[in-house]
């Protein structure tokens, strides 16, 4: 095995009441990661389509957390990478989780796999630190684990997947706007209130047990923010009117992805996310802003395998 190719998918973060605690993973959504072996130790990014962003090594994501993986690996080659970015940075998806995740995802499968997928979260972390000013383990957990993920304690690397109710659908919009990650984390308040902390609490703690149960009404009855939401709100166009047309047609609940702009809002079913995206693109089709809009199940792998040579 000389060269790989993944799939590594979008995330959506924090699902309202889980701010850098709960992620989710997509499904068809995501950037496409090739690493093959060469002779020279040390990593090397060769290309990188679909987004202007850097190759050196000491700034890109990818080769950060690839980096941070063979400081603790012994092994006797090194690694062109390139990434075909599927997922904009600052788009709230998780776009560098899905490049730093899948870069050491790669170098894992390219080495015989030494280390399992939830130990492979630290070493993206260290790539998420570039991009997100801190180490943040929500979107690449759910990148390498598939499917709900909590955090319990990032810094101890103490993270685990949930279960996943199979009728749950994402819609997703992207205003083609750039929120970045640091200046979205700049605006919020240091300090929260006893109520909205036991509010958030109660939240945090009815969606998982809904997500166990199946209970899909518990689910949307959780899907709310109090702490965070009030203030990115202001940073997305038409919030206020994409969360109205997605409560009213039917969606569990509906908040900001990440660190915005995407929104997502979360339904039972296929036939509902779809309505919820056709209302979605009304609202945004009067206005003067590009978007994407992806329906998308949970995907329960995380990263896949597309090719080996």
């Amino acid at each position: 095995m000389n060269e790989i190719r993944v799939f590594s998918p979008a995330t959506v973060a924090n699902l309202s009441c889980g701010f850098d605690i709960l992620g989710a993973c997509l499904d068809k959504v995501g950037d496409e990661i090739v690493v093959r072996k060469k002779r020279e130790r040390g990593i090397v990014i060769t290309k990188v389509t679909g987004q202007k962003l850097t190759k050196d090594i000491n700034i890109n994501v990818a080769g950060v957390s690839a980096s941070a993986l063979l400081k603790e690996t012994d092994v006797n080659c090194g690694f062109e990478i390139e990434i075909h970015k599927g997922v904009k940075p600052g788009s709230g998806i998780g776009s560098s989780a899905a490049s730093a995740a899948g870069s050491v995802f790669a170098i894992n499968q390219l080495i015989g796999k030494p280390y399992s997928n939830k130990e492979l979260i630290k070493f993206a972390m260290e790539g998420e630190k570039v991009a997100c000013g801190s180490l943040i383990a929500d979107n690449v957990a759910a990148a390498l684990l598939g499917g709900f993920t909590f955090v319990r304690d990032g810094s101890a690397y103490d993270y685990f997947k949930l279960s996943t109710p199979s009728e749950l659908v994402f819609t997703i919009i992207h205003p083609q706007i750039e929120v970045r990650t640091k200046d979205s984390r700049a605006i919020l308040k240091k300090d929260i209130s006893l109520k909205q902390m036991t509010e958030q609490s109660a939240n945090i703690g009815s969606f998982i047990a809904g997500l166990y149960t199946e209970d899909y009404e518990l689910i949307g009855r959780s899907i709310k923010d109090n702490v965070i939401e009030p203030l990115r709100s202001k940073l997305i166009p038409k919030f206020n009117e994409l969360q109205k047309t997605s409560l009213s047609n039917g969606a569990l609940g509906c908040g900001i992805s990440g660190s915005g702009p995407s929104v997502f809002a979360l339904s039972k079913g296929f036939s509902t996310a779809n309505n919820i995206a056709l209302s979605m693109k009304e609202i945004y089709d009067k206005i003067d802003i590009e978007f994407d809009i992806h329906v998308s199940p949970i995907n329960d792998i995380g990263i896949k395998i597309i090719e080996i040579k």
